[in-house]
């Protein structure tokens, strides 16, 4: 069976797209818990907090292998969140710290709803990715198989 960087960058989206959908259903439970007032808002943006970057970081990096690996077509579907993510950090509040959410104003029904919508959109997207990557990997696999025999 023959690998190659096509399949490589795949099955690291694989996994990496696992921890994805993990952060998101983390930040769509968190919310529900914001929304149900089951936790306070400082702890609970003491908590979400440190998981912005990370995932704007395994995002990034498996896009980059896409890019090394010539698979445009995966690379053009994850551009639209990239820029978003881009664009969402660097229109966040004033912090001291990194992260997106704010405690004070976290629990303004409007950024709750926004927030809480964010969270369902990118587990929708991760959900389907996954399985995109899946179909990609076992595709790449073909291609390199074809190219030994």
């Amino acid at each position: 069976m023959a690998f190659n960087f096509s399949a490589l960058s795949y099955i690291i989206a694989l996994i990496v797209d696992a921890f994805l959908i993990f952060f998101s259903l983390f930040h769509v439970i968190a919310f529900d818990e914001l929304k149900t007032d089951y936790k306070n808002p400082i702890d609970q943006c003491n908590s979400l907090n440190p998981l912005v970057l990370p995932e704007y970081i395994l995002h990034l990096f498996f896009n980059l292998l896409f890019a090394a690996a010539g698979e445009w077509f995966a690379l053009f579907i994850n551009i639209p969140l990239i820029a978003y993510h881009i664009n969402r950090y660097r229109t966040r509040p004033v912090m001291s710290g990194p992260g997106l959410y704010d405690p004070t104003s976290i629990m303004n029904a409007d950024v709750l709803t926004r927030c809480q919508r964010e969270g369902w959109i990118k587990l929708a997207f991760y959900l389907l990715s996954f399985f995109y990557y899946l179909y990609g990997y076992v595709i790449a696999l073909e291609r390199a198989h074809e190219h030994v025999t």
